[in-house]
């Protein structure tokens, strides 16, 4: 063969070698040093992934599995004739750290290459063989100890210069497994593969846009409300604005009665639940609760009671509701049912049909031994009794009660308490000589700020008794009555208070003393766990607002307390600059005179101690005023809106 002939035949074949690298993938797979990124190497890093919308998707056999249960991931074009040569493949966590998750099962044609990335074994996956294909099926298997959502992103590759990375799944909810789920895929390890070193998420190329694949899905349960169906939701009003945390709805169609049910987005429910109640108040109820469990959502019919408070499954027939359809998505609950006209619970009936009943929405993230757990993310009745076949607007009961508990407490114990305490503690020997009503000025102001915040107190405790007509136990309620009980006692304990010259009388300052800074300290701990109570509808930066009120009473109490060291330090000197001893008779006589008269006189740096009383009364003021309107006007963000 002659020179140019051989040259022709090199020049031949390179060109072929480049055609198929243009349409070809790297043959054996991605390799592991790409784990973090998933980005081909692909010109030595020169090619960078497409940022249109990607043509190809990743689509999961079902959207909630249990632990240790097997998936089916398929990796498919939009279209039936795309076809693509190399993939790599792996779930994250959705939440930080966003580790790799999960082991994926080896292929029965050979088609797929495992990887061990991050440490653990078959955690992701590639391609073994980089021909065109339409679809890739894979088995995936969550660890069985984790629970979340994991999203599975995938690189594709239509050719050597066409390729698209991070391409999401829909999430995937990983819930508490079925033991009687199917067996688990053959493994190297046990499926607990994830590390919780990993902080890193996914690889996202310098100046990458994302594309938007998918356009913004309109919330149809909504549709139809108060025409069609009646709808209810919490918070109160969330319905017109389309918001709720919890939303419920009831059709009715002849004799069929059907309820829907939903909780809201990120707020990790466990359960959500619908009650028609006569009082507006949970306690002798029929409620159908939807909960999810081992990979399904289940339908379950209670009674509820008042004394102990509890949801009883087993008082209700649980036939008397049928489950129509169900999800858990993205952590979202919903399921529709159908309930029977008439269920009859302990000789009571609950006649749908010409009945009038209010409706109560409820959700918690905590189950209980076949009961649901406490309604800590929402709980709402209806306002009034409805006949569930009159479609109407609805609204919730009034919340009038509960916040004037709220806001008396918070003029109680952030103000008068406050106040009060400032006057027994540092003016004792300040306008001295001045009167009101025979007492001095310091326990005249501390008698009446205390005694309005005694009025305060006992007004607000029965104002939320007359509002919930039961006890109600949980870290707010627990300090909140032993504070009540301190405050109650505290002027009863006044009445006895001995004499200024019986040996009794120091035991007895120190009781009050100790009794009233206890009740002032659970009282402001009470607050701040009254920020997470449902009911009360309160900002969680509210607690921002409560520490600066707490950094701000202390610093003005270590400010009066140096003040007072000075002051007595100042007095001891002026007593001390002459040794009595020494002075003639009528010299310490004229001494004597001036000391009764230095005691009826205010203490050094009174003026200091007035001007810090009005600015700490001024910002006090404020603080009552904001926290008072945050309490009136919640939710503050939809007052505003």
């Amino acid at each position: 063969m002659s020179l140019p002939t051989m040259t022709m035949v090199v020049l031949v074949a390179l060109a072929a070698l480049l055609i198929a690298a243009t349409v070809q993938s790297l043959p054996q797979g991605a390799p592991e040093t790409v784990c973090d990124t998933m980005l081909p190497f692909h010109s030595g890093g020169r090619e960078l992934p497409k940022n249109s919308a990607p043509p190809f998707g990743i689509e999961t056999s079902t959207s909630v599995v249990g632990q240790g249960q097997t998936l089916r991931v398929d990796i498919t074009g939009l279209t039936p004739e795309l076809s693509f040569g190399g993939f790599m493949i792996q779930a994250r966590n959705r939440n930080p750290p966003y580790q790799i998750v999960g082991q994926f099962g080896p292929s029965r044609d050979g088609t797929i290459k495992l990887m061990n990335c991050e440490n653990s074994v078959n955690n992701s996956a590639t391609h073994s063989n980089a021909g065109p294909k339409q679809q890739v099926s894979l088995d995936w298997q969550p660890p069985v100890d984790f629970l979340g959502q994991v999203v599975f992103n995938a690189t594709v590759a239509q050719s050597y210069a066409e390729f698209w990375v991070g391409i999401p799944s829909d999430p995937v909810q990983v819930v508490r497994r079925d033991v009687a789920g199917p067996a688990p895929l053959p493994t190297v390890n046990p499926p607990t593969n994830f590390n919780t070193g990993s902080t890193r998420t996914p690889y996202v190329p310098p100046n990458y846009v994302a594309p938007t694949v998918s356009a913004v899905v309109e919330d149809t349960f909504y549709d139809g409300c108060g025409e069609i169906k009646n709808c209810f939701g919490f918070p109160n009003g969330c319905v017109a604005t389309r918001s709720c945390t919890i939303i419920s709805a009831i059709t009715v169609r002849g004799e069929i009665y059907e309820f829907e049910m939903r909780s809201g987005k990120g707020t990790n429910a466990a359960y959500v639940a619908m009650g028609l109640s006569d009082d507006a108040r949970m306690g002798d109820d029929l409620t159908t609760e939807c909960v999810p469990e081992n990979g399904r959502v289940n339908l379950y019919s209670s009674y509820t009671s008042n004394s102990p408070y509890a949801a009883i499954r087993g008082s209700v027939s649980q036939n008397s509701a049928r489950l129509l359809n169900a999800s858990f998505v993205d952590g979202v609950i919903y399921c529709k049912v159908q309930r029977d006209p008439v269920t009859v619970v302990q000789g009571r009936s609950f006649d749908l049909k010409n009945g009038a009943y209010h409706m109560l929405v409820a959700s918690g993230t905590a189950l209980k031994e076949n009961s649901v757990g406490f309604h800590n993310i929402g709980f709402l009745p209806s306002s009034n009794p409805i006949n569930l076949a009159v479609v109407q607007e609805l609204g919730g009961s009034s919340m009038l009660l509960v916040r004037l508990h709220g806001a008396f407490m918070i003029a109680a114990w952030i103000g008068t308490t406050s106040l009060g305490i400032i006057f027994a503690r540092y003016f004792k020997q300040t306008w001295v000589g001045r009167q009101t009503c025979g007492k001095d000025q310091w326990f005249a102001w501390h008698r009446m700020l205390m005694v309005t915040t005694w009025s305060l107190t006992i007004a607000a405790y029965i104002l939320i008794w007359v509002e919930l007509k039961r006890a109600v136990w949980h870290a707010h309620s627990i300090t909140g009555l032993i504070t009540v009980i301190l405050c109650f006692l505290q002027p009863i304990g006044a009445l006895f208070r001995p004499g200024p010259n019986d040996k009794m009388r120091p035991w007895f300052n120190w009781g009050h003393w100790l009794g009233g800074n206890l009740a002032h300290i659970l009282a402001i701990v009470a607050i701040f766990f009254s920020v997470k109570l449902p009911k009360a509808e309160l900002p969680e930066w509210m607690d921002w607002i409560l520490v600066g009120f707490v950094v701000f009473h202390v610093l003005v109490h270590l400010i009066f307390s140096v003040s007072s060291i000075a002051s007595d330090r100042h007095q001891s000197q002026r007593v001390n600059t002459f040794q009595m001893g020494d002075m003639p008779h009528h010299h310490q006589h004229a001494m004597r005179n001036g000391m009764s008269m230095e005691r009826k006189m205010d203490a050094p740096y009174g003026g200091l101690r007035k001007g810090l009383l009005g600015i700490y009364t001024i910002v006090l003021a404020l603080f009552v005023v904001v926290l008072i309107l945050l309490v009136v006007l919640a939710p503050i963000e939809k007052a505003f809106k």
